[in-house]
């Protein structure tokens, strides 16, 4: 009980804080040509519960010790209504230090007060917030968008950070049972794109990673892969049961390098599948859900014209672990 009034008062106070100004123009490599990213995912805010404000503690913890450039909610973000009071609470950490941030919806996400398109609207009126949640003509779902990420001197992307909005369950019950998939639009939407992207860079394919809540179908292939990996899995993939073939797409255009989810709140690893690497953030929620797994965030690193990244876990203002690089630390055993 006593430490869950401190946490209240330490949160009110950071409610209080003024915003930093946020860093201007767009999102770019530092001039030691890095650029960090922190995955946020399944915070499942209860804006009132005191589990909570433990969450928000992290986030002030792990923000303040990386410093990153740019922070990713992948969703599950509020499961409390009203909706916006959690999505205001969870952001503050964020948008007081003055980092731009974004955020995908999970299947939890439309379950409160608000719809997929309210709660468009409501996240695109934030403070520091970069994505486009609006939905895109003949494109299913809500908040399908790219990131570029210029370079240190140059106006032109050097990567890129597709987006996507990876829908809730299975639409075809009780022939199908589960969750959903991406839409045949969705994939076209990124196939056209990427070969647009390609086509300014010379016929070469930017780097790039993509950010959104469920699992594909591939992450199944963790227990039979035979090359390294790293992190843990604690429970069975919910993936859909049905693949709509968003992952031999990426594999066709030769842009992405990874993909990063969350739903799966007791995984945190991260396998090289055929080039192109599977990875789970680190569940950064805390008791409002189910978790067996001190809550944290996942850092993504990558540098300017190299096709590749390190990324490791965060839990706390000290604790680091799980470091990787890609490809070089995933490569597959012969």
């Amino acid at each position: 009980m006593k430490k869950n009034v401190i946490l209240l008062i330490v949160s009110m106070l950071w409610l209080n804080v003024d915003a930093k100004e946020p860093k201007s123009g767009a999102l770019k490599f530092n001039s030691d040509g890095k650029f960090k990213i922190m995955q946020v995912t399944d915070t499942h805010i209860c804006w009132d519960s005191p589990h909570s404000l433990e969450t928000v503690e992290m986030l002030n913890q792990v923000i303040d010790a990386e410093k990153p450039d740019l922070v990713i909610f992948t969703g599950d973000v509020v499961t409390q209504k009203p909706y916006h009071k959690g999505l205001e609470f969870v952001i503050e950490p964020v948008v007081k230090r003055g980092i731009r941030w974004a955020l995908v919806f999970g299947n939890h996400d439309d379950e409160q007060d608000l719809n997929r398109a309210q709660l468009s609207e409501l996240v695109d009126k934030q403070p520091l917030n970069i994505g486009n949640m609006k939905k895109i003509k003949d494109v299913t779902g809500y908040g399908n968008y790219i990131l570029e990420i210029k370079g240190m001197t140059e106006k032109k992307p050097k990567a890129l950070l597709y987006c996507m909005d990876s829908r809730a369950y299975s639409e075809m019950k009780p022939t199908v049972e589960g969750y959903g998939w991406f839409a045949f639009d969705q994939i076209t939407w990124y196939r056209s794109n990427s070969e647009k992207y390609t086509a300014k860079n010379g016929g070469v394919p930017l780097p790039a990673l993509a950010f959104f809540h469920i699992p594909l179908l591939e992450y199944r292939q963790f227990d039979t892969h035979k090359g390294m990996n790293e992190g843990g899995k604690m429970e069975k993939e919910c993936s859909p049961e049905v693949n709509s073939g968003m992952f031999v797409s990426m594999l066709e255009k030769g842009d992405v390098m990874g993909t990063f989810v969350g739903h799966d709140h007791i995984n945190d690893y991260i396998f090289n599948y055929h080039g192109i690497a599977l990875a789970y953030g680190r569940f950064s929620g805390s008791q409002t859900t189910y978790t067996q797994l001190k809550n944290g965030v996942r850092v993504i690193e990558l540098t300017e014209s190299e096709r590749g990244f390190r990324t490791w876990i965060r839990i706390d203002g000290e604790t680091v672990f799980g470091e990787v690089s890609f490809p070089d630390g995933l490569k597959p055993k012969p």
